[in-house]
């Protein structure tokens, strides 16, 4: 089934969705396809619908593919496919190409995306929960921020808004350098992030509250050893787009059983999991307060695209 030990798990989905897996060091046509289901039909046209890496892939797949599923099985003239991808750059590399018809990009690939020929439907609820926090080890001795001089800072990706950018701000408004004071350590996922501080890699990790809360549900012991030392202002929660192209009668299938998973039992045990309230309608003005952060964030503490 896999070529190589060393490989990562590109994309792949829980029935009914198609599972796609793709070998790392081998060309893009090499792909496994395993037959566990009959062919969907194919005069039932398919939609790619891909979440940015909040947690690793195989996360993703638990958290999501019941969302998923749950299209599919309300919207029987569209086949959605769920794919993950290993890092934030190869989920913007295959968002501003396209590949996605349905997409659910954090807030700051949520407004690249426009340039990209999508536009905005929907976000994640809860906006007090997206904003970035600072954990330290328990016993580590810091106080204050500017304790963190000269030390290591654990960070999912350099794009990734609650868990990246909006903590790099806080401390460059508290008297910290981000690009010369401490070292900025990138690591690929927010769990990462986390393990870094507890295993003392880092003085101090960066994520948002999210994979926080199911950090400490599923490590509790772990967890008791870390604490949220500071914690930036919220913005508006990760967005939902759709590519241009789409059937607007498609996209108000997918956006009206999304919007009312609330409202049916197995939708609140769905939410739930996330752990979220609901997800709502949004537009492109719903993140005029994401753009004017970036281009703050931008001018002040490092430059990037916005």
């Amino acid at each position: 089934m896999f070529r190589s030990l060393s490989c990562h798990i590109n994309t792949y989905v829980v029935l009914p969705i198609v599972i796609l897996l793709s070998a790392c060091s081998e060309s893009a046509d090499s792909t496994y396809h395993p037959t566990l289901a009959p062919k969907q039909a194919q005069h039932t046209p398919e939609y790619i619908v891909g979440i940015h890496p909040l947690h690793n892939p195989q996360r993703l797949m638990e958290l999501y593919g019941p969302i998923v599923d749950d299209l599919n099985a309300a919207i029987p003239t569209a086949h959605f496919i769920l794919e993950t991808s290993r890092s934030y750059a190869e989920f913007e590399k295959k968002l501003y190409a396209g590949h996605f018809a349905f997409a659910m990009p954090n807030p700051y690939q949520t407004v690249m995306s426009l340039k990209h020929g999508y536009h905005i439907f929907g976000k994640m609820g809860d906006d007090a929960d997206f904003r970035g926090i600072i954990l330290i080890r328990r016993d580590s001795g810091i106080q204050k921020v500017s304790d963190l001089q000269g030390k290591a800072v654990s960070y999912p990706a350099p794009t990734a808004l609650a868990a990246t950018m909006m903590p790099q701000y806080y401390l460059h408004t508290h008297g910290i350098n981000v690009n010369h004071d401490i070292e900025n350590r990138y690591v690929g996922s927010q769990e990462s992030s986390l393990e870094n501080v507890f295993r003392g890699h880092v003085a101090a990790g960066a994520t948002w509250p999210v994979p926080w809360k199911l950090y400490t549900k599923e490590h509790p012991e772990k967890a008791s050893q870390l604490e949220v030392k500071w914690q930036t202002n919220t913005l508006p929660n990760n967005g939902w787009v759709v590519r241009n192209d789409i059937p607007i009668s498609l996209t108000t299938q997918f956006s009206q059983r999304l919007f009312s998973l609330q409202d049916r039992p197995s939708g609140k045990v769905i939410l739930a999991r996330l752990p979220l309230t609901h997800f709502e309608a949004a537009t492109d003005k719903t993140y005029q307060p994401v753009r004017d952060f970036l281009a703050v964030f931008s001018a002040s503490v490092r430059e990037i695209e916005h």
